[in-house]
């Protein structure tokens, strides 16, 4: 009988193997998953952590070689690589030029699978920038990877947690380049992915707040005329089409009047203007929503932690409410 998507394996990717990815995947596992994963990764690094954390009692690595010979044991951590072995003697905690590309050919591998409908969903566990660069991956991040690789050419991130969800209109760019990629069509389709993506998490009519560019929300253009020229418009543009839309208002206080109850999204300009709310309020329950692709992505909401890899301290947190937040999701 074939697979409906619900009751495909959940797919996650070990990252950079030099970081905490695939220490914090071993513990997920150990916890106990309600549904099947696999993981995309390295054999070698997946049973390195196993023994590290001393869990080989509780459970073992199994390779296999299609996501459709995910075994329904919990106690095996099914791993799918079709790229090359890492070495043995891999460093632990420092960019790697081995680890970065395979953190990337399993992110890839795993989108193939997704796009094929071969796998629930995709969770993914952090990689490093300057790895990937080093092994001959040019690419800001996740978010861009999924885009180009699943030929989404609409797409946006949310990070979300219990208290707060926000979604960007830029992503990985320069602050100085922000301005000019504050356009009227970018603001308009994030506005939509907002509402998408609050769809998506079960809620009915979405009331999405859209911060401003400029301290004070410009003040009536006395610190800047993107709201007045290109954020306004688009927010009317947006309420015309029947989506509850309010703004453009203070950065500093909209994220307060979000976590307050007043709005259920809020779409910020920058990088820095959305994320500093939600990671404050702690990354461990904090996830990465890609919205716009052709399948559900989920991640953590932090980094590969070099500092502490190897050293068996790291919070699966973040990950396993990574992975609860693609399953529920992908039940509809």
């Amino acid at each position: 009988m074939a697979r409906t998507r619900s009751t495909l394996p959940i797919g996650f990717t070990m990252g950079d193997a030099a970081g905490i990815g695939p220490e914090i995947i071993v513990k997920t596992f150990a916890t106990g998953l309600p549904e099947p994963a696999i993981v995309y990764g390295d054999v070698g690094a997946m049973q390195n952590a196993v023994a590290a954390l001393e869990l080989g009692h509780q459970l073992r690595v199994q390779i296999i070689s299609e996501p459709e010979a995910c075994p329904s044991d919990p106690s095996i951590i099914p791993v799918l690589n079709r790229w090359q072995a890492l070495p043995e003697s891999l460093p632990m905690g420092q960019p790697n030029a081995e680890a970065g590309r395979g953190a990337y050919e399993y992110l890839c591998h795993a989108i193939d699978d997704a796009m094929a409908q071969r796998i629930r969903a995709i969770v993914t566990a952090p990689l490093n920038k300057k790895a990937m660069q080093m092994g001959g991956v040019d690419h800001p991040g996740h978010t861009e990877i999924l885009a180009e690789r699943s030929g989404t050419s609409r797409y946006a991130m949310m990070l979300a947690n219990p208290e707060l969800r926000v979604l960007l209109v830029t992503i990985h760019v320069p602050l100085a380049d922000v301005p000019r990629l504050i356009t009227f069509e970018a603001e308009l389709d994030t506005i939509r992915l907002a509402d998408i993506a609050c769809r998506q998490a079960g809620l009915q009519r979405p009331r999405i707040a859209v911060a401003g560019l400029n301290p004070h929300a410009g003040e009536d253009g006395r610190f800047g005329r993107e709201e007045i020229e290109i954020i306004s418009p688009a927010i009317e543009a947006a309420r015309a089409e029947g989506l509850d839309v309010s703004g453009p208002l203070p950065g500093d206080t909209v994220f307060m009047r979000a976590r307050m109850g007043e709005f259920d999204i809020v779409v910020a300009q920058y990088h820095d203007q959305g994320l500093i709310p939600v990671k404050y309020l702690g990354v461990e329950q904090g996830v990465n929503v890609t919205v716009g692709l052709p399948f559900i992505r989920t991640s953590v909401d932090h980094g590969t932690a070099y500092e502490i890899a190897g050293r068996g301290v790291a919070d699966p947190a973040s990950l396993r409410t990574a992975y609860e937040t693609a399953l529920a999701m992908t039940a509809r």
